[in-house]
């Protein structure tokens, strides 16, 4: 196999990889089962309510960064947990503050969501 053929089977391996690891964590996580039936259940809501494009953008970088966050957490579990089973502080502080990450980034978009959400929806309540 030349050189080009080499890179791109690496390439298709490593997407394996990531999906491998999307699909394991959307199957063992329940939180990242959360944020996935929330990000499709805000969508919807966005089709329903026929939000303006700009709105889906924000919506979509919202969704990614939330799902984003929740994989890096569940990794930084892991290697936590590989590196040792033993309780430590320093090992319950980080595994705290990976966790902290998602709830900071979840309490902001669910209050992006409201703004992005709130006039379309008393438009759409008061139009039934």
């Amino acid at each position: 196999m030349d050189s080009l053929g080499k890179r791109y089977h690496r390439l298709v391996r490593s997407f394996g990889y990531a999906f491998q690891g999307l699909f394991n964590s959307l199957k063992n996580e329940q939180n990242m089962q959360i944020h996935f039936i929330a990000g499709t259940l805000v969508m919807i809501g966005a089709w329903i309510l026929e939000l303006p494009r700009n709105d889906y953008i924000v919506i979509f970088i919202l969704i990614g960064g939330m799902v984003s966050l929740e994989l890096l957490n569940t990794a930084i579990e892991r290697v936590v947990d590989l590196v040792t089973e033993e309780y430590h502080p320093l090992a319950k502080q980080a595994k705290d503050i990976a966790a902290a990450a998602v709830l900071w980034f979840a309490i902001i978009s669910f209050i992006i969501g409201c703004v992005i959400f709130y006039r379309p929806f008393i438009n759409f309540v008061t139009n039934l």
